[in-house]
């Protein structure tokens, strides 16, 4: 690796601050409304299986991948790419734009939460009152009003397809606050992050256990936790439901974003990285799990409360998904308690904490890109990236901005973004890389070792799961109504806006990596030039055969046919796809040597093959695919969890303490990295 390392570069003060630098990034807004949404929804506690094999099916090998890949460079996500080939470059960049595009409206969210915090301050001063209170649907209805009509002014949704609306002043301050704050906080580079996160990091962690013990003892609480972790086991029979469970895992570890390679970057030669990705992904899951205990308890004592008043509430009227939870169905729960303004301020001053992190990660990633490209002076990048992200923030503090940036954030951080660009990731560093290499270096360097099979993960298996998510998403999109037009015909802007600028992303990557970059680093020795090329036969076979699977998907697509007939172009297609992917794999395995090299053939066969079996599958889940939120009918009222639901609470927190316990044990045991972290002498 020594001939990667052209620069001393700015190293993490200690192994913990890097890893609670990472789960700060990782553990965001999203894991306290998202994942608690999202297993209430999809089969309660039965939800916990497909999430909990996508954790560790897809989200710790591809974070070991990241770490891998920027620590062996040395390099922000754009130039450790490069390092394997001057086209690769882009493929960093598509991570660093969308991770930019993400950072104009994700500090607007962070506004929300202060501004609630204040009011939350303001209410303590005067009494406990919040502005919002109300008992029983009034008081639902008061919280709603509240969120959208006082504070956003949010206009209608069919009026806000077409236009923004005045600036609404009274955001742009918390918005400016918010800025500030993220600029403070990186503004000297990691070792100052190293050090801000032993705040704002355990800070949430202890919000969120206070909501916990006092939601749980909260009369009513189990009523909240029977809808939560009671398992509905005939949702794991749809495909939906793992659907969202792999996505839920990929987004929430803010993977492919570049952060976690930007990141590792900035590490010591002889850091662990497997051993630091287990931490950080189980810390992340324990953090939505608890979340998810604290929303639901205290949502359930609300029920219990308006119960007993005679306004009977249900859980599941308020458990709504995203910002409506945050802003609209917690704040109405949590004025029911005593003490409400105090409590308030707790939920929202975690909050702030939680989202800060996530949030100056995306801008020292953007920040390090552009540095390690240009050589621009950190402090003339990171002025000019909070001016530029506080001026677009502008958009979305609009009458119609709140509209526009559920919309947005829909097509960037979701499938067609954030999922695509993880699926390229994978498939670059594992078909047209040494993904070997990376392996080696990882462990090398970690506290336990990954084997071969982490290898055939990234290559084949990811990219195929991946695959098939987005090319399920995609046939959903062009065949549903409603993406881009409304029933009525008309154009939807946000939407129009939101794919226009997952497909302009590529296209600024692609110019950001054809720039001419600072001179003073010379691309640095790949170890496949010079290298014998072997099997060409083999890798001209495969390709052979993966263009003829794509055939066939093509005549499936476009050609009527029976049911019948069409199942078996589907199956053949999985079949002959796996097949050729399995040769390709093979000639990359028998020639990816000290002395030799696969062909470029077998690999660009293996891509396609991947992709063959992705679009077979997703075929194949969109007939099997049903619906998969709850029924629109009340549920009925449980004081208590099923016996199972115990067993799954017990398996979970065996899982979290179980396996942050054994990691740790690795570390201490490894007696490495303990001390300071200096960068490395040549």
């Amino acid at each position: 690796m020594a001939e990667l390392l052209e620069e001393q570069r700015e190293s993490w003060g200690t192994r913990s601050g890097f890893i609670l630098a990472a789960i700060g990034s990782a553990v965001g807004l999203g894991n306290l409304w998202g994942f608690p949404y999202k297993l209430y929804s999809f089969g309660g506690g039965a939800f916990l299986i497909p999430y909990i094999l996508a954790l560790f099916v897809v989200g710790i090998p591809i974070m070991i991948l990241e770490f891998s890949i920027g620590h062996y460079t040395q390099r922000a996500a754009p130039d450790a790419f490069k390092r394997g080939h001057k086209r690769f470059e882009i493929v960093g960049w598509w991570g660093i734009v969308l991770a930019f595009v993400i950072v104009t409206y994700y500090p607007v969210i962070l506004a929300y939460c202060f501004s609630f915090l204040w009011y939350s301050i303001v209410g303590i001063f005067t009494g406990g009152e919040l502005p919002w209170a109300g008992e029983g649907i009034e008081g639902v209805e008061n919280a709603k009003v509240f969120f959208n009509e006082t504070y956003l002014g949010k206009v209608d949704i069919a009026d806000a397809r077409f236009y923004l609306g005045s600036i609404r002043w009274n955001i742009v301050l918390p918005l400016a606050v918010t800025w500030a704050a993220m600029y403070f906080c990186i503004f000297r580079g990691v070792r100052l992050v190293g050090k801000i996160v032993w705040l704002t990091v355990p800070l949430p962690w202890l919000m969120l256990l206070i909501l916990t013990v006092r939601g749980l003892t909260l009369e009513g609480s189990m009523q909240g936790l029977a809808y939560y972790l009671d398992p509905v086991w005939s949702e794991l029979a749809k495909p939906v439901t793992w659907r969202y469970a792999f996505g839920q895992v990929f987004f929430s570890l803010s993977l492919a974003y570049g952060i976690m390679i930007t990141y590792a970057s900035f590490l010591h030669r002889k850091s662990d990285l497997n051993n630091n990705a287990g931490i950080i992904s189980i810390a992340d899951f324990g953090t939505s799990f608890v979340a998810g205990l604290a929303v639901f308890a205290t949502l359930g004592g609300m029920a219990f409360v308006t119960q007993q008043a005679g306004h009977a509430v249900p859980v599941e009227k308020v458990a709504e998904t995203g910002p409506s939870l945050a802003f609209v169905a917690f704040p109405y729960a949590l004025a029911q308690l005593p003490y409400s303004a105090w409590f308030s301020f707790i939920f929202f001053f975690a909050l702030v904490t939680l989202g800060i992190d996530s949030a100056f990660s995306m801008t020292e990633v953007i920040v390090a890109s552009i540095v390690d490209k240009t050589g621009w002076r950190r402090s003339i990048v990171l002025p000019a990236l909070t001016v530029v992200g506080f001026l677009l923030g502008l958009i979305y503090v609009t009458e119609g901005g709140f509209n526009w940036l559920g919309t947005i954030d829909g097509f960037v951080n979701g499938t067609w973004g954030i999922t695509f660009m993880g699926l390229l990731e994978c498939v670059v560093l594992g078909w047209l890389w040494r993904i070997g290499t990376l392996r080696r270096h990882a462990n090398s360097r970690s506290d336990w070792k990954v084997g071969r099979w982490w290898n055939y993960l990234i290559r084949m298996v990811i990219p195929v799961a991946l695959g098939a998510l987005f090319f399920w998403q995609l046939f959903d999109d062009i065949t549903g109504e409603g993406f881009l037009r409304t029933a009525e015909g008309e154009w939807i802007l946000p939407s129009c806006v939101g794919l226009g600028i997952v497909v302009f992303v590529p296209v600024v990557a692609i110019i950001l990596s054809i720039l001419k970059g600072r001179s003073d680093i010379g691309d640095a020795h790949r170890p496949e030039q010079g290298l014998v090329v072997g099997g060409r036969f083999e890798g001209a076979v495969a390709f052979v055969g993966a263009l003829a699977v794509t055939g066939l998907l093509v005549v499936c697509l476009t050609v009527p046919m029976g049911e019948g007939a069409k199942q078996v172009i589907l199956w053949g297609s999985l079949v002959g796809g796996i097949a050729a992917m399995l040769l390709s794999n093979y000639v990359l395995d028998r020639h990816h040597t000290s002395t030799s090299q696969a062909s470029w053939s077998a690999r660009w066969a293996g891509i396609l093959a991947a992709m063959d079996a992705s679009a077979a599958i997703a075929m194949m889940l969109i007939g099997l695919a049903g619906e998969a939120k709850i029924e629109d009918t009340a549920a009925p009222i449980r004081d208590k969890l099923s016996g199972v639901s115990y067993v799954i609470l017990g398996v979970v927190l065996l899982i979290i303490i179980g396996g942050l316990g054994w990691s740790f044990y690795r570390a201490l045991s490894a007696g490495k990295d303990t001390g300071i972290q200096h960068p490395d002498e040549e």
